[in-house]
């Protein structure tokens, strides 16, 4: 555990010393505070444009985090060639993957967070009360990025981050669209067709599961939503993740 915490706190130290981190988390904050703004525009439903808004905004820029720093967590040490430093030292491979995970997820945390008082700040402002429900939003949010993570650092264990990022990015689009392929193909598509979308609903990781803003900005309980079913789930796809990058990680050839 000590050999995991260590490259753990390590990656957690870079990606804060990167510059786009700051970037992102910049214009994230910025385009939650425009929300209060945009609220002013819509008559009788500004606090579900904020609560909407905002929540897409932490969304989206915490997937750009998962995305942009994880393609490069193991790209980046073998591009260094501190990644021979790395393997020679007993070290598992699989604890050098789950450390850099666990880093990236740790950095997304801090992130996810302070986006979400900012909102829950500026609903303080608007509203003169705490959301709380959007804890729980956000913490779907960051279930969400977990599973993004996993992919990105999948596709890092054996490609370039600029085939990394783009498939990062289309599972991330197909993730939140399975349920809409499926009614698609369910209604329009034969029977072959059908078939190769149960599969690929099935396989892919469902990201629309732990979107749960429209309840929120709604206040539809989320006793449903957010159940522990949806947890396991993306727990478990975590898990398969991290599971097949090492495989792949651990029969990789650096000499």
């Amino acid at each position: 555990m000590s050999k995991i915490s260590a490259i753990t706190l390590n990656t957690f130290k870079e990606a804060v010393r990167d510059r786009i981190l700051y970037a992102i988390l910049a214009f994230a904050i910025a385009m939650i505070g425009s929300t209060f703004i945009l609220a002013t525009i819509g008559v009788g439903s500004g606090p579900k444009i904020i609560r909407d808004i905002g929540l897409g905004f932490i969304s989206i820029f915490g997937t750009l985090i998962a995305v942009f720093i994880g393609i490069g967590l193991v790209h980046k040490e073998i591009d260094r060639r501190t990644i021979y430093t790395i393997v020679s030292k007993p070290i598992h491979r699989f604890q050098f993957i789950l450390g850099k995970y666990l880093g990236l997820i740790l950095t997304l945390f801090v992130n996810v967070t302070i986006m979400t008082w900012a909102l829950m700040g500026l609903i303080f402002i608007g509203e003169g009360f705490w959301d709380f429900r959007l804890l729980a939003a956000s913490g779907m949010i960051l279930l969400e990025l977990m599973v993004v993570t996993g992919i990105a650092v999948l596709f890092s264990a054996f490609s370039t981050p600029a085939l990394s990022a783009i498939f990062t990015l289309s599972f991330f689009a197909i993730g939140r669209l399975l349920d809409d392929l499926r009614l698609f193909g369910e209604h329009y598509a034969g029977p072959v067709g059908r078939a190769v979308i149960r599969t690929f609903y099935y396989l892919l990781p469902n990201l629309g599961r732990f979107n749960v803003s429209a309840e929120v900005v709604h206040g539809v309980p989320l006793g449903e939503v957010v159940s522990g079913v949806t947890i396991l789930y993306g727990s478990l796809y975590v898990v398969a993740l991290l599971a097949l990058t090492s495989l792949i990680f651990q029969n990789r050839d650096f000499r």
